[in-house]
């Protein structure tokens, strides 16, 4: 029967495909399958959140393209030498065998095709062009946004993968912040005549958390005073979040993750913390914190073997035994595994549920991935906990993880009042074209850490923000790192609105001395150092931040309608005296909603 027959008396894909499959599709599987065999197309792209199942709804395909003799043979490309043995292994399991240790020459008759990396396919692009020639092939590009047609591995699948019978793409970002088409990707003018590629399936964060496909996300967000030495042997001190320069931004990030300060063991503590917690509903759950570079990596392991009296799996990208120790870690019930860049992408731990992004890199794309590490779902009410520091992008992607993005060939011209992130944006553009090859530190301009302390700062959780500043230990940090690790949603919702309001009750109940601190005249206060100065614009931005969940309105608001019932300047150039007024207000509002 030819396969147009066949695919007119069967156009949805049976439950188990003749070679098997990895078990029943589910809902999105089935229908990017349906929507696959109804047009047939040469050039598929698939765009589904990490931790959605993209290897096997791939993988199902490929069986159905093979049976049906559609094709001769399969060529998977991915990121890593851990994520092409990943492949070959799943593959396995359904009956199709990949070779990935394929470096050149035939491929034994032993299997159906090989699994190799973009780096491998760079190297020796006219090998795999003449393997296409000679046999029909698949190829499935996993995480196609790794081939920028301007970069060499894009340039080199170009040439290698153009005379492919049939060419499916996957990722889990299909952005970058580079302008750069990606190979085989269709990209469509929206109304703004902006170019952005255009997917064949989308199954975003969003829709799979509405499935239990994958975890919600509580983001936990430190914050704290950082100290460090410029090259020029300059002196800064500077709260991390606090409005700075990117360079200050940049070396107050860094000082906050270097092992030798506070920060870092105070994090880890209650990451450690909060994953006792959850290994009380799930018992194998572990622990990941992504490192900037080695030597932080194993700093970090150090720290995690004080703090917890055992040691941690440390995985290193040029470590030849990093896969084995990867798969050590995914079948034990080890608690923690610290690693630089090679397990933000793709690997599949489902036990993770707990991390630390202690790294520099700042992309969204980057960001995505990461996290995309512990939302693999395996029962319903599991919620993955990831702890941040307080800077600016981190908290917008924490904010926006379920919203779906493109990946645009034309930028749009941004007016920077209107948008505080055009800046931002541009900033990380150059970071992201390097992020392939780098781990991060393309920015990292000369300067020396000198001390740092940690302060919980707040919690982002489906796109809210609640709790109030608060040390490492106190009653309000353990609110939150005590928090079930078997909830459905909406009861995160509601515990985390609880203890929201509980603080904000409990914040009103200040000492009498600093209520009479606001009835003095302007000459006869205390003076008010900058530390205390910005510790007090720190707590009148927490509450607006609380303020904001409870009433629905834009922080722009609040703030503008504090300044016209308070009277003064902007925070930025407030008293004080006058923040105080607006912080006292702001805690009157919010209890007279509750």
């Amino acid at each position: 029967m030819s396969t147009a027959t066949s695919h007119h008396l069967s156009p949805a894909f049976p439950g188990r495909a003749p070679w098997g499959t990895a078990g029943k599709l589910r809902a999105w599987q089935q229908g990017a399958m349906d929507a696959y065999l109804s047009k047939q197309p040469r050039d598929y792209l698939a765009v589904a959140t990490p931790g959605a199942g993209k290897t096997t709804f791939a993988l199902t395909l490929a069986s159905w393209l093979l049976h049906h003799h559609v094709v001769q043979q399969v060529t998977v490309v991915a990121p890593t030498e851990h994520l092409k043995k990943q492949w070959a292994e799943a593959a396995a399991r359904i009956g199709i065998r990949l070779d990935p240790e394929y470096s050149a020459g035939p491929v034994s008759k032993e299997y159906h095709g090989v699994a190799v990396t973009y780096a491998g396919v760079g190297v020796r692009p006219m090998l795999h062009r003449n393997r296409c020639e000679q046999r029909k092939t698949l190829v499935i590009l996993d995480e196609i946004h790794h081939a920028g047609d301007s970069r060499s591995w894009g340039e080199a699948c170009q040439e290698a993968f153009e005379p492919a019978t049939r060419r499916l793409a996957l990722t889990g970002t299909p952005f970058r912040s580079d302008t750069n088409p990606i190979p085989f990707v269709t990209y469509e003018e929206d109304r703004e005549g902006i170019r952005r590629s255009s997917a064949d399936y989308t199954y975003g964060y969003g829709h799979a958390l509405a499935d239990h496909v994958v975890r919600p996300v509580i983001f936990l967000s430190y914050s704290g005073s950082m100290r460090w030495r410029t090259k020029a042997g300059d002196e800064i001190e500077a709260r991390l979040g606090e409005p700075m320069t990117k360079d200050a931004t940049a070396q107050a990030w860094r000082t906050a993750l270097d092992p030798r300060g506070e920060w870092m063991p105070s994090v880890l503590r209650a990451a450690d913390q909060r994953l006792t917690e959850v290994r009380k509903a799930i018992p194998d759950a572990g622990g990941l914190v992504i490192a900037t570079d080695q030597d932080s990596a194993r700093s970090y392991a150090k720290l995690i073997r004080e703090i917890t009296g055992t040691g941690a799996t440390v995985v290193l990208s040029d470590d030849t035994g990093a896969s084995d120790r990867i798969e050590e870690f995914r079948e034990s019930e080890d608690r923690w595994m610290v690693a630089v860049r090679m397990v933000s992408e793709g690997v599949d731990v489902p036990r993770l549920a707990v991390g630390v992004y202690a790294t520099t890199i700042s992309t969204p794309l980057f960001f995505a991935q990461a996290v995309g590490r512990f939302v693999r779902s395996r029962r319903r009410g599991e919620t993955a906990s990831v702890f941040l520091p307080t800077i600016p992008n981190l908290l917008q992607f924490a904010h926006e993880m379920e919203v779906e993005r493109d990946h645009a060939l034309d930028k749009p011209k941004k007016d920077t009042e209107e948008d505080p992130y055009a800046e931002s944006e541009k900033e990380l553009a150059e970071a992201e074209k390097q992020q392939d090859e780098d781990t991060g530190d393309q920015d990292m301009l000369p300067f020396e850490a000198l001390e740092s302390d940690a302060v919980f700062d707040r919690v982002v959780y489906e796109g809210a923000e609640f709790g109030m500043q608060a040390h490492p230990g106190s009653e309000e940090e353990q609110d939150y790192l005590g928090i079930p690790g078997l909830l459905e949603p909406d009861q995160v919702q509601m515990l985390l609105q609880k203890r929201q309001a509980r603080q904000i009750a409990h914040s009103r109940k200040k000492p009498a001395e600093e209520a009479d601190l606001l009835e003095l005249p302007a000459d006869r206060r205390p003076v008010v150092t900058h530390k205390e100065l910005l510790e007090l614009r720190k707590q009148l931005n927490s509450l607006v931040g609380a303020y904001v969940h409870q009433s629905g309105k834009p922080h722009g608001v609040i703030h503008t309608e504090l300044r016209r019932v308070c009277g003064g300047p902007p925070s930025a150039e407030a008293t004080a005296g006058q923040i105080r007024q607006r912080i006292a207000k702001v805690q009157e509002w919010a209890t007279r909603m509750r």
